[in-house]
C-alpha cells in the first residue's frame, strides 16, 4: 500500500503522524510507502502538487491546511483525510461533519467561533490596545470569514480594526510598518498558509514595532510571539493517523465524522510580554497551558 501526503510543514507533527502509524501496523518503506510534497504557502505549487498526487491513485492522501481545497479540486475519487482545516462544509467539500459523504473527511482547525476569542484575548493581555491589525489571506472564503467573525466582536471591546493581506513578504512588511506609525496597535494573525510561511518576518515585524500580537498557533509564540490560542496541531497529526489506518484497513471516508478540536491551548510568551512592557493579568496566567519564561 503506499499513501502521499501534502503539506507536511511541522517537522515535529510529521514524527508524531509517523509514529502514529508505526503503533498501528505501518511502517515506511515496509508494508506502507509514504511521498511528501509541501508547498510553502504558493498557490501554483498546491495545484500542481495536488494534480502530481492524485495521479499517483495513492490508497489515502493526507493534506495539510492550505492544501486542502486543490486536492479536493483534483480528485473526488482517491480517499483523503484532512487535518487543519477550516469551513470544509461551507466551500462545499464536506456535506455535513457527521457525514462528511464524500472522499474526504478529517479534522477542523477550529470552528468560526475561535476567532472572537484573539480580539478579546488581545484586550485582556494589553488594555491599552484601541487598534488591531488583522493579518488575513483575502483569497480565500476563510481568510474573509476569520476577518468578518473579529470584526463583530471589535467595536464592543472598543477596538477599530485595519486588514492586513498576506500575499507575500513585502507586502507585510509594509502593511505592518504603515499600521505601527501611529499608537496603541496591536496584532492579530489568522490562520493561513501564507502566515505559516512567514512565521519567522511576522513575529520580528511585532517585535520591531513593538507591537502586541495573537496568533492562532503555538509555534508563533516558541518563536518569540506574544500569546497564542488554538488546537494542538501535532495532536492533530495524531488522530490523522488514525484516520489513515482505518481507511487503509477499508474504511470510506464518506462514513468517518469530521471533528472539532475538543481542547484549544492558551499559550503566553513571558520574555515577550516584559520586553513589550505588559504586565500579564495572573487571572489570564492561571489559565495558560504554557507559559514561556
Amino acid at each position: 500500500m503506499n499513501m502521499a501526503t501534502g503539506n507536511l510543514e511541522d517537522h515535529a507533527g510529521v514524527a508524531a503522524f509517523q509514529q502514529v502509524l508505526q503503533q498501528l501496523g505501518w511502517t515506511d518503506g515496509q508494508n506502507v510507502r509514504i511521498d511528501f510534497r509541501w508547498a510553502a504557502g504558493n498557490a501554483e505549487d498546491y495545484r500542481k502538487y495536488a494534480a502530481e498526487l492524485a495521479a499517483f491513485a495513492p490508497d489515502v492522501i493526507l493534506t495539510l491546511g492550505g492544501s486542502f481545497a486543490p486536492m479536493l479540486q483534483a480528485t473526488r475519487t482517491v480517499p483523503i483525510v484532512f487535518a487543519f482545516a477550516i469551513d470544509p462544509v461551507g466551500i462545499g467539500f464536506v456535506e455535513t461533519l457527521s457525514r462528511p459523504g464524500g472522499n474526504a473527511t478529517g479534522f477542523l482547525l477550529f470552528e468560526f467561533s475561535l476567532n472572537a476569542k484573539w480580539m478579546e484575548l488581545l484586550k485582556e493581555i494589553a488594555p491599552g490596545v484601541t487598534r488591531a491589525a488583522v493579518l488575513r489571506d483575502p483569497t480565500t472564503t476563510v481568510g474573509v470569514g476569520q476577518f468578518a467573525v473579529i470584526q463583530s466582536v471589535a467595536p464592543a471591546l472598543g477596538v477599530e480594526l485595519s486588514p492586513i493581506n498576506l500575499h507575500d513578504a513585502g507586502e507585510i512588511e509594509r502593511g505592518v510598518s504603515a499600521f505601527a506609525r501611529s499608537g496603541s496597535g496591536g496584532l492579530i494573525v489568522t490562520a493561513s498558509p501564507v502566515a505559516s510561511v512567514h512565521r519567522d518576518l511576522i513575529v520580528a515585524l511585532a517585535a520591531q514595532h513593538k507591537l502586541p500580537a495573537v496568533y492562532y498557533d503555538r509555534l508563533f509564540v516558541t518563536g518569540g510571539g506574544l500569546t497564542s490560542y488554538g488546537a494542538d496541531l501535532t495532536d492533530q497529526l495524531r488522530l490523522a493517523a488514525g484516520y489513515v489506518d482505518r481507511i487503509l484497513k477499508g474504511a470510506k471516508p464518506a462514513d468517518l465524522p469530521v471533528q472539532a478540536p475538543t481542547k484549544y491551548d492558551l499559550t503566553i510568551n513571558l520574555k515577550t510580554a516584559k520586553a513589550l512592557g505588559l504586565t500579564v493579568p495572573q487571572a489570564l496566567l492561571a489559565r495558560a497551558d504554557e507559559v514561556i519564561e
